[in-house]
């Protein structure tokens, strides 16, 4: 599971504006935010760099810890 939706969601941010800067297809990014697949390593990367945040922040509800 990852956490990609909320993290658009914190970020303001659309599927489509992130698609647009990976070159991926908007279908793709939305498979990844409803967890129906799963990002390559790289591209989880990816994400997080687009996003300035940790990838671990996209694997990890911090929520979950407390």
């Amino acid at each position: 599971m990852n956490r990609i939706k909320e993290a658009l969601k914190d970020k303001g941010i659309t599927q489509t504006w992130l698609s647009k800067q990976m070159g991926k297809s908007y279908n793709t990014i939305n498979e990844y935010a409803r967890n129906k697949r799963q990002p390559r390593l790289e591209d989880l990367y990816e994400i997080a760099e687009i996003l300035n945040i940790s990838a671990k922040d996209l694997l990890i509800d911090k929520t979950e810890l407390r």
